[in-house]
């Protein structure tokens, strides 16, 4: 700012005075950074650091141009360099399981409550971030609610950086439009209509998998029951705190109270039997249990349905499938209800960002996500090398240049609700809806809001039915095996120990909903 020309000679002296006084209180001397943005020159340059980051997906091919951009935005500042460790979908929960049982440093590690968060809090795998944050982060405090961060707690603390966006995901079908005109038939408006269009695909059209869904154990949200159950607006069935994306056990009717599959079987069983039928009817792709990525087969045009976890697809998803079927098109289906009270919500985000306590950059770690979280930095690990990779529109939205370089894959490692921009060329058909999602007033309250479960006590009793859930749970939700047939193996092999894992969740709950009165 230049001083004015009266401005007498005292004044400037003290003023300039004032401003080394403040930036030397500003400073950090141990961090080496402003608290306040996180990327301010420190008065001593620190040691350079290099941060492993384990998070799930594909290395896309340009990464290592983004983290070269990244690096040397962040050389006069925090001084850090990244390693990241891409782990694919389907091996998620095994490797990064391992990798923090055997000690091996990873400074910033994705977790998820359908994955196993809970268990590694429980375990002791985890930094507190509280005070951290506090220090280091603002940026990631102020970009996420207060209502976020209330939510996301574990027993009190702040144990992970809640990557999010919304108060509930969205769900739909995506719905091979092109197929469904071409055999004359109408607007796809209920569940019904779209198993009719699976039908007439199936008679219609060989060499087309109908129904195409998540059929490998860390995706079951995505399953044909997973999916199915998003949308029941009779009894509200919802995933529990202990088992992730599993319906063995499940809460229903906001009552409080948790169900297991093998006593109180409707309506998942139901939704099972129905799964079974339309596998037996050879409408479900032959080797969904086989297919680490179940979106693939769709894209490559080998199915005419996939289910998907948000409301439409999005100009990098559309020219992914039309690179395959160039005559191809796409529409979304949701069953969705935007009616304000309709949807209930605990306010959980779905993905994590954790500290492992074996890093030896703790403070480092939480500088990196401070600066991740300031809106230039965000928009280059989010969406790649501007004038490159995409270009902005405005200030909130982002047109993609390039499909192929890099991928968008924010919600694994830095989401936040402020900084996130949407696809100015995206599906604008559900707006609304994705507003109604990130509208915490729209929700009915879960009556179990801020309750978290601690696994330490069933951590046997976990291990032991995942194993025997993985042989026979996908393949249930999904058609594959006979529920009458398979729910009687699968409960004399898993159901003492199921049992005393509701049992313990029940009792923690009670005692939860006792506190709050």
């Amino acid at each position: 700012m230049r001083l004015k020309r009266w401005l007498s000679l005292s004044f400037v002296l003290l003023l300039s005075f004032s401003l080394i006084m403040g930036c030397s209180e500003g400073t950090n001397e141990t961090s080496g950074t402003d608290n306040t943005k996180g990327t301010e020159p420190a008065s001593t340059k620190l040691e350079p650091v290099t941060l492993k980051i384990m998070i799930p997906g594909d290395r896309p091919p340009d990464m290592d141009l983004v983290i070269a951009e990244a690096e040397k935005r962040m050389k006069d500042t925090i001084n850090v360099k990244l390693d990241l460790v891409f782990v694919p979908w389907a091996d998620l929960a095994q490797k990064t399981q391992v990798t923090l049982a055997s000690g091996e440093n990873i400074d910033l590690i994705f977790d998820a409550p359908w994955l196993h968060i809970n268990q590694m809090i429980a375990d002791g795998f985890y930094e507190p971030l509280d005070d951290l944050l506090k220090q280091y982060g603002k940026n990631v405090l102020d970009k996420r609610p207060q209502q976020m961060w209330d939510a996301n707690k574990y027993n009190g603390k702040i144990m992970a950086v809640p990557l999010g966006l919304s108060y509930m995901e969205g769900n739909a079908y995506i719905v091979r439009k092109d197929l469904r005109e071409k055999l004359g038939i109408p607007p796809i408006k209920s569940y019904k209509d779209l198993i009719d269009f699976a039908y007439k695909v199936k008679e219609k059209e060989p060499g087309i998998a109908p129904i195409m869904a998540a059929g490998t154990t860390g995706q079951q949200t995505y399953s044909i029951v997973g999916l199915r159950s998003l949308n029941d607006y009779d009894t509200h069935v919802r995933f529990t705190h202990a088992l992730g994306s599993s319906l063995t056990l499940y809460y229903k009717n906001n009552d409080g109270k948790v169900y297991n599959l093998f006593e109180d079987q409707e309506p998942v069983l139901s939704w099972m039997k129905d799964a079974r039928q339309l596998y037996k009817d050879g409408l479900v792709y032959k080797d969904i249990l086989a297919a680490k990525d179940f979106i693939q087969p769709f894209m490559s045009g080998k199915a005419a349905i996939v289910t998907k976890g948000s409301f439409g697809t999005g100009l990098s998803f559309d020219q992914q499938f039309k690179s395959n079927v160039p005559n191809g098109d796409l529409e979304t289906v949701t069953f969705f209800n935007p009616a304000k009270g309709a949807n209930i919500s605990n306010f959980k985000q779905w993905n994590f960002l954790a500290v492992p306590k074996v890093s030896k950059n703790k403070e480092r770690a939480v500088m990196f996500l401070n600066w991740a979280n300031e809106k230039e930095n965000y928009d280059l690990l989010s969406y790649g090398i501007p004038g490159k990779h995409w270009e902005p529109v405005g200030d909130n939205e982002y047109k993609i240049l390039d499909t192929k370089g890099y991928s968008q894959f924010g919600y694994v490692w830095v989401w936040n609700p402020v900084d996130e921009r949407s696809d100015a060329d995206g599906d604008k058909t559900y707006a609304d809806f994705d507003a109604v999602l990130r509208d915490a007033d729209s929700f009915t309250k879960d009556i179990l809001t801020g309750f978290e479960f601690d696994s330490s006590a069933v951590q046997n009793d976990l291990s032991q039915y995942n194993t025997v859930e993985a042989k026979y749970y996908p393949a249930l939700v999904n058609g594959v095996l006979d529920p009458e047939e398979t729910m009687k193996k699968f409960e004399a092999e898993a159901g003492p120990s199921l049992k005393r894992i509701q049992q313990e969740l029940q009792k923690q709950i009670d005692a939860f909903l006792t506190a709050k009165k």
